[in-house]
């Protein structure tokens, strides 16, 4: 337990945090939640253009399709 207690304490000697490590999560957190705004902001785009998608959109087609 002394050797992780010496390491812990060197590194932190060696290279400080530039922020607080709730300000990391606290970026982390945004992130994630602008991602999912993102992602929530398209569902239901392949319904918008269901008449590109319709199984009944046969009828303009020709004949070899």
């Amino acid at each position: 337990m002394s050797l992780l207690v010496t390491l812990v304490t060197e590194t932190e000697e060696l290279a400080p945090l530039l922020m607080p490590p709730l300000a990391f999560a606290g970026i982390a957190v945004a992130v994630f939640v602008l991602l999912g705004f993102i992602t929530w902001s398209f569902r239901d785009v392949a319904n918008r253009h269901s008449n590109k998608t319709a199984k009944s959109g046969d009828a303009h087609h020709g004949a070899g399709h």
